[in-house]
């Protein structure tokens, strides 16, 4: 038997219940794995209260986590039962003691990095890959702002900037979290409850704006976020965090300098295991190597069955970084 977090109806943490159930054997392409670590993640919440809502309920949560594979389906060539892996893009149902698995979701996971690092940076750091390297390719010395310094994204963003020797403007929320965004190497950081997020843009590129914003929050930022735009700046909202953004007047994008808008998603960007060995590599040798450093607090490490308070946490905003599911 094995045990796995389950919701009937959509609503707040408290609809999250741990099943015991009898796991099947992986498909032809799948893989099995017994979860080491769960990686926790904001997007699950929105599954969760049913703003992404999953294609039925009862339904399980979450995408991300690493272990070892356990069995292999008869198609499956590249993975071998005892290997250790990550995964982050499986059909729901991560948060579990054990989990099947598309193969080619799977990548190999380096005896340098644990169960831990893994399942706390690969769906981020995967994130922050496409965001800083694909969807606009940032470039040393270059500003650019990214809201949620100090989330579990915005922590590695920091990291990654610093690699690349560019800028990050990082917005937070308290002097502790902006704290730990500047020791994470972010250049400059706005507590935007205590300073207006445009004007402080423009004293830091002397007028100039940036050429790109990433913003997770939604509906709360998108308007500042804009107004940090040069003409014909990229706008990258791939969050929503403070609740979508709708009704949308495409004029404004016009009134503000011809801006564009771009809404990525993991999933236009790594599709198929070429593209997963191209980012897992670039990633793993930034944490191999140590300069990207991946720490999960003890208040932020949950038992499996307190899936509800891990939830509860996460939506307070009181964490920082990432947080994890240990079976």
């Amino acid at each position: 038997m094995a045990t796995r977090i389950e919701f009937h109806k959509h609503g707040g943490p408290e609809v999250l219940n741990a099943v015991e159930f009898t796991p099947a054997d992986p498909a032809a392409h799948e893989i099995q794995v017994e979860n080491k670590a769960i990686g926790i993640n904001y997007i699950d919440t929105y599954i969760r209260s049913g703003l992404y809502p999953p294609p039925a309920l009862p339904a399980g949560l979450g995408t991300e986590a690493a272990g070892v594979v356990s069995k292999v389906g008869r198609d499956v060539k590249h993975l071998k039962a005892g290997d250790r892996v990550v995964y982050a893009q499986s059909a729901l149902g991560a948060y579990s003691s054990v989990h099947n698995v598309p193969a080619d979701k799977a990548a190999l996971l380096p005896d340098a990095i644990s169960f831990e690092q893994a399942a706390a940076s690969f769906l981020k750091g995967l994130t922050v890959f496409y965001l800083l390297r694909k969807t606009y390719e940032i470039q040393p010395d270059e500003p650019f702002l990214f809201h949620a310094a100090a989330g579990g994204v915005g922590l590695i963003a920091c990291q990654w900037a610093k690699a690349l020797g560019a800028k990050l403007i990082g917005t937070v929320g308290s002097a502790e979290k902006a704290q730990r965004a500047k020791q994470a190497g972010a250049w400059e950081i706005i507590n935007y409850r205590e300073e207006n997020v445009g004007e402080r843009v423009r004293e830091l590129t002397g007028g100039k704006k940036l050429r790109v914003v990433y913003d997770s929050v939604g509906k709360d930022t998108w308007e500042s976020s804009l107004d940090c735009l040069q003409r014909r700046g990229l706008m990258v909202s791939f969050g929503n965090s403070s609740g979508a953004v709708t009704g949308v007047n495409l004029g404004i994008l016009n009134q503000k300098g011809s801006l564009y808008v771009t809404r990525p998603s993991l999933q236009g960007y790594i599709t198929n295991r070429e593209e997963l060995d191209e980012a897992s590599a670039e990633l793993f040798s930034l944490i191999a190597s140590g300069v990207i450093k991946v720490e999960v607090p003890e208040s932020q490490r949950f038992a499996l069955a307190d899936a509800q308070r891990a939830h509860e946490t996460l939506e307070s905003r009181a964490t920082q970084g990432s947080s994890l599911l240990i079976p």
